[in-house]
Order: structure tokens, then sequence, then C-alpha cells
């Protein structure tokens, strides 16, 4: 009898995604597309050892400390972080391999009428937006909200430079007033 290796699972596993990181006076709103293997094992959005947001959010806000802490940091300065989709199946990490006849987006009727201050989204690369794009109807509450397609912080891409990546994260969160928003103090 042939034995069953664990990566035949992967093909028709789904993968479900977390919560939103967010509190309720979040302005900005980063999407990813889907958590990958190394996020969902750790349940914490970002934990490729070599993904860039963590240490561009270091580089932008010093951002930095345990996941929990980073993720209060997070919030403290009105930016939210969650995924386009709740849960599909994709085998492995990529994004190109995530099954759109299985995506489920989530629910973002729900988290713009609980964030109404949203007024800029940015998608962690153009999986993130197309996903959006495809799968959600519901737009923030603030009529002039801000789209913009960050080059994503996957270590698959990696035909961007980090200081270039930096730069360009740099630039959208300054494309939008006050939201280089200094730490609230109750964080």
């Amino acid at each position: 009898m042939a034995a069953i290796r664990p990566e035949a699972n992967l093909h028709s596993a789904a993968s479900e995604g977390f919560p939103p990181v967010a509190g309720t006076d979040a302005r900005v709103l980063v999407l990813g597309s889907l958590p990958g293997i190394r996020s969902i094992a750790a349940q914490q959005y970002y934990a490729h050892a070599r993904n860039a947001f963590w240490p561009i959010m270091r580089a932008l806000f010093a951002i930095d400390g345990s996941y929990d802490t980073r993720c209060k940091q997070l919030i403290a300065r009105r930016i939210a972080v969650w995924d386009a989709l709740q849960s599909s199946v994709r085998p492995g990490s990529l994004d190109a391999d995530i099954r759109l006849d299985k995506a489920r987006a989530n629910d973002f009727a729900s988290f713009f009428d609980r964030h109404r201050d949203v007024g800029l989204v940015l998608f962690n690369g153009r999986k993130a937006e197309s996903l959006f794009t495809r799968f959600v109807d519901a737009r923030p509450h603030d009529a002039s909200a801000q789209f913009i397609v960050l080059p994503s912080t996957s270590p698959a891409y990696a035909a961007m430079s980090f200081s270039r990546k930096v730069t360009r994260w740099r630039e959208a969160f300054s494309s939008h007033e006050n939201l280089l928003l200094p730490e609230r103090g109750d964080a």
C-alpha cells in the first residue's frame, strides 16, 4: 500500500484566513490575499521570515517587538491589516496558486460598517487588489477613499529591492492626509 504524502493534501485543503487586526478608529486598511503556510502555522500575519511587511513597518513607524506588540502598535497608528479572502484552496503559499473557484471573500460590508474612518486601502501586491476587485462589493464609507496597489512584501516578489519597497510604501502612506500618524498614547 502506497504511503499518502502530506503534500498531497495541500491541493484540496482549504486555507482559512484570520480576523482583522484593527481598532475601531482605523484609517488605513492594508490588504493581503490569504495567509500562506507559515502564517497559518504561526497564526500570524506575514509570519514568513523573509516577508518584508514587518521590516517595512519597522522602517516607517518603528514598529517592533513580539507579534502581539507589533499588532498593538499598528492599531495605535490606526492601521488595520486583513486579507481579501476568508478562505480558498491553495497548494503552497504562492498567490498564483489560489483557486478562484473555491475563493470566499471576507465580510467587508461589516468591516467597513465597524471601521467608518477608513480612507485608504493599500493592497499588498496585485493579487490582493485583483481578489478584492473580483469578490468584494463593499467599499469604505468615506466616498473619497483611495485604493493603492503596492509592491508585494512576499519573498516571492524579488524584482524590487527592499529599499525601493520601503519608498513606495512610504509614498502611499504619505499620499493621504494625516496617515503618517503619531502613535496614540493609549496603546
